[in-house]
Parts: structure tokens; sequence; C-alpha cells
């Protein structure tokens, strides 16, 4: 008789534990963490198709995007969507792609993380207004991004987080984003 009250005991413990893993998991997965699965190449060289990110959530609760930030966002076209791309402008920042180059606030806006050789297509001169950021994918070819270029200015409400770590695929270029 002892013996099934241990039983029973072990097995309550087991159920216990479970159900603890199973709420922190979901508190870390609503509130502080998510993962974004890349589909296409609008951000290539940087991500890649089916590359494997963690978004952190919780950051822009306490502050806004900053130029350089690869965000998620909900796509301003489909709200069955995300995208995910690279905040260009912030508020009040006045955004210019002039013979395919990006300017802010009238200075060439150094972007290390794009195919040196290529163009940003399009012409355009926006200034960014208050609560919304200028974003564009880091693959520049024509077509390859939709992005601020052909939807506009973003809501900051509609960024879901920051994408800080790539986990897959483990070769070369798993680790932090930058």
């Amino acid at each position: 008789m002892n013996n099934k009250r241990e039983v029973k005991k072990e097995i309550k413990e087991w159920i216990r534990s479970i159900v603890v893993a199973v709420v922190v998991a979901f508190i870390i997965k609503m509130f502080l963490f998510d993962t974004t699965y890349v589909v296409g190449s609008s951000m290539f060289p940087t991500l890649h198709n089916k590359d494997r990110l963690f978004t952190n959530k919780i950051g822009y609760l306490l502050t806004e995007p900053k130029q350089g930030d690869i965000v998620v966002i909900k796509a301003p076209d489909d709200p069955n969507k995300d995208y995910i791309k690279r905040v260009v402008g912030i508020e009040g920042d006045k955004v210019e792609i002039i013979d395919g180059h990006v300017y802010v606030n009238g200075e060439l806006y150094v972007e290390n993380y794009t195919e040196s050789d290529i163009r940003t297509e399009g012409s355009l001169e926006i200034k960014v207004p208050d609560g919304e950021i200028f974003v564009l994918g880091d693959n520049r070819h024509m077509g390859a991004s939709k992005d601020s270029r052909y939807f506009g200015t973003v809501k900051v409400d509609a960024v879901k987080g920051k994408a800080v770590f790539r986990y897959f695929p483990f070769d070369g270029r798993f680790g932090v984003l930058d």
C-alpha cells in the first residue's frame, strides 16, 4: 500500500513539473522571445531563405527601434504575414533615394550589409512621421524586397520584435545578428 502512495506522489510531481514547464514556455513565447523563419531573399546577404532566428519581443517595450535594427513587422499589405526588414529611418528623419544611394538627413547612409555593387532601386524623398519607421530589405535587386519603398513607413506599433540571434543553420552564420 505504501508503494502505491509513492507512485501517486511521483506521478503528481511529474504532472506538476510538466505544467510548470508548459506555463514558463508559454510566458517566454508570448512576452519575451519568439522564433522567426525567414522565407525569401529580401534580407540577403544578411539573412538567407530558411534561416531561423530568435526575436526579442520585450526590448521595444523599453526603447524604440533604431537605425540598423533588423525587425519583424506585421506586413502592412497582408495581415496574415510578417516581414523582416532593417530600420533605415526613425521618426523625424528625412530619407531619400537618389541615383541608387540612400541618404538619411542629407548624409549618405553607410550600409556595409548590402552587396557593394547593387544600387537601391527607386527614387523617393520622405520625412518619417512621429511614431513610425522607414524600413528596407538588405537585398536591393529589382523587386527583391517589399519594403517602405513599396508600402511607405510603418507604425512602431506594428513592430513585433527585434531579430537578435540566428540559431539555424549551424554554419559560419550562426550567432548574434548585427
